[in-house]
């Protein structure tokens, strides 16, 4: 005599039935959007924080500036001189810094001006974008 609960039966083709094309392309959708949000959080925090690097960037080179200035008695006329000894610098005691530091996250040259417009020296980066002026983490970062 055989036992029926040991007897197993393959559900019927109605109850079977996978997800439909529009259940399939609502799911494909709603991935998407949840990895264009995620993407654009990411990649926006970046942004983000190359800006703040900058910031710091422009402070460590005006201190470098600086230091360069106490041991020749004058500021750089420019920024390539705080990395190679210029012939008329008595006292240089660098280098103060390295070439890669003379640009900024994004890769543009940092901007120094000597006089500056508000002091004896200005630095300047400007931004993503490269370009004078504009918002957010295109905006100019100054040390004056």
């Amino acid at each position: 005599m055989r036992n029926n609960r040991s007897i197993t039966r393959s559900p019927s083709a109605a109850q079977q039935a996978g997800m439909s094309l529009i259940e399939i392309i609502i799911v494909i959708v709603l991935i998407g959007a949840v990895l264009t949000f995620v993407g654009s959080r990411v990649l926006g925090g970046a942004d983000r924080a190359k800006a703040n690097l900058a910031k710091s960037q422009v402070m460590t080179l005006a201190q470098k500036v600086d230091a360069f200035q106490m041991d020749t008695g004058r500021l750089p006329t420019t920024l390539n001189e705080l990395v190679v000894e210029p012939g008329n610098a008595a006292g240089w005691l660098g280098p103060y810094a390295k070439a890669a530091e003379l640009s900024d996250p994004w890769g543009h040259p940092v901007e120094y001006r000597a006089p500056g417009e508000n002091g004896p020296f200005d630095l300047v980066i400007l931004g993503k974008d490269g370009k004078v002026g504009g918002t957010s983490v295109d905006s100019d970062i100054r040390y004056e």
